[in-house]
Formats: structure tokens, sequence, C-alpha cells
């Protein structure tokens, strides 16, 4: 199969170690000799926590969500925008390629909604839970994108989008990563972690689940499939559902996985299909 467009999701260790950014952007740059089409999206969680930190902003998380105030929210667009993407566009070119960096708010790329967080009390009663400037993605226009891959040039795209009223809202990397990829209807959707893909029995290499189809997740849900990968499956369905080809976790800690997928058609990491 030629994949003629891509979305990797960039995250975990594979964004804070420098060799491991300069590899992934070298396996970006063969991709594209090839002949397929690369959109990068990236959140940056160390940075964020790290420049909060900095700022003296002290950080509240409900069941694992970030709440965020408007203080909070421009301290994290700065290094996000400032730090995160500005980086990878500089290592990205610096390889040849012509990588241009975005967020959800350039060209109205993606529109955002508040999100809620919904809690359940003792007696089952969902109640909501206000997390501050943190959203969904409510649509995506993929026109701009697609006019800068047609053209030969790299998105490089961070969660930070706006709503109708112009409010600003980080949105978590994932949740905005599949979107973009169903709204791209890209052939494979790739998102890097730190391991080799879903184990039924970590850390168990021969207990990979090379293939498993979108009715199949459910039953894995809180099992094998817990934690930080649960956001992760979940975009991954996200992507499925709207149009992309096929999901892929692979281990962004090993960047020659990724070429090895997608040119060399090796059996590696999980495929989730329909």
């Amino acid at each position: 199969m030629q994949y003629r467009k891509i979305l990797i999701k960039y995250g975990g260790n594979a964004m804070i170690n420098e060799a491991l950014k300069e590899a992934i952007s070298q396996k970006i740059k063969i991709l594209q000799e090839q002949g397929t089409q690369v959109i990068l999206v990236h959140g940056g969680g160390p940075f964020i926590n790290k420049s909060l930190e900095e700022a003296g902003i002290k950080t509240e998380f409900f069941d694992g969500h970030r709440h965020t105030t408007v203080e909070a929210l421009r301290c994290i667009e700065k290094t996000l925008k400032g730090e995160v993407n500005s980086s990878l566009v500089n290592l990205l070119n610096k390889q040849g390629l012509k990588a241009v960096g975005l967020s959800g708010k350039d060209g109205q790329l993606a529109i955002a909604e508040k999100r809620w967080h919904i809690v359940k009390d003792k007696s089952g009663v969902d109640s909501r839970q206000d997390l501050g400037q943190v959203g969904d993605v409510q649509v995506v226009n993929p026109l701009l994108p697609d006019l800068l891959l047609e053209n030969g040039f790299t998105p490089v795209v961070t969660c930070i989008a706006s709503d109708t009223a112009g409010n600003d809202y980080n949105i978590n990397g994932d949740v905005f990563a599949g979107k973009i990829a169903a709204s791209l209807q890209v052939d494979a959707y790739i998102v890097l972690t730190d391991v080799d893909g879903l184990y039924r029995d970590y850390p168990d290499p021969a207990s990979i689940l090379k293939t498993l189809k979108v009715e199949a997740v459910e039953a894995y849900m809180g099992t094998v499939i817990q934690g930080g990968m649960i956001p992760k499956i979940e975009s991954c369905l996200t992507g499925l559902k709207g149009g992309v080809k096929k999901a892929v976790i692979l281990n962004g800690t090993q960047p020659e996985q990724i070429t090895d997928y997608i040119i060399n058609h090796h059996s590696i990491g999980t495929t989730i299909t329909h």
C-alpha cells in the first residue's frame, strides 16, 4: 500500500530527547522523499509543567484532568507555540523540509468548545465539573493543512484553539490529533508512545496485539487499555470513525519503526482498523 497522507501524533519521551527528535525529523524527511505527505500534531505536557512551575502557577487536577485558568492558559500557549512548536519547525527545516508551525487558531483550522468534566457521585448521579480553559474540538476545517501539504509544506500543529466567541482553550493532544486525522481523511494515523504497542500481558513482547478491530476495542478497555493509553486509543477510534483508513500505535523511542511501518510494511506496533 502507498501511503499518500499520514498524520503523526508526536509525544512521550521522543519529544524530550534531542537525539530522538532529530532521528524522527530524519524519518519524516525520508517519508516525504518517498511521496508521503506528513502532518505532525503535538502537545507538550512536560514543557507545560515546567513553564507553569517557573511562573509560579499552581496546577489542580481532577481525575487526571488539568484545571486551566486564563493565566495558566497564557503560559501554556506561550510554551506550546513559542517553545515546543517553534523548536520542531526548526528541527524539520534543518532536514531540508518546509515546516510551518500552526495551532488550531490559525485559519480557524479547529473551532473549540468548552469541555466539562463529568463526575459521578456515590448515588450514580452525574455532575459537571468546570475545568476552566479546557476545550474539545467542535469542528475542523482541513483547507489550510491540505493547501500546505499539496504545496510541499509540512504542517506542525499544536493543540490550542478558540471557540466562535474567540475564547481560547487548551485541548488534549490525543483528542486534537484524532479529530484532525479524521478531517484530513489520512491513510494512516500514527500515535507515537513509549512502548511497542498494546500488550495483553505487559511487558511480554509475545503478548503484543498486532491488529485490533474497532468493535473489539471495548472489551480491552480498563484492562489491556488503561491509564494514558485510554485517550490515545479513543483518539484512534475518533479518527477511524471519521474516515481514517488505519490507526497504529508505534514506539517513538525507536524512530526507525515509522519508516519500517510506512515504507517497508513491517508488522510492528498495534494496528487498529475497521
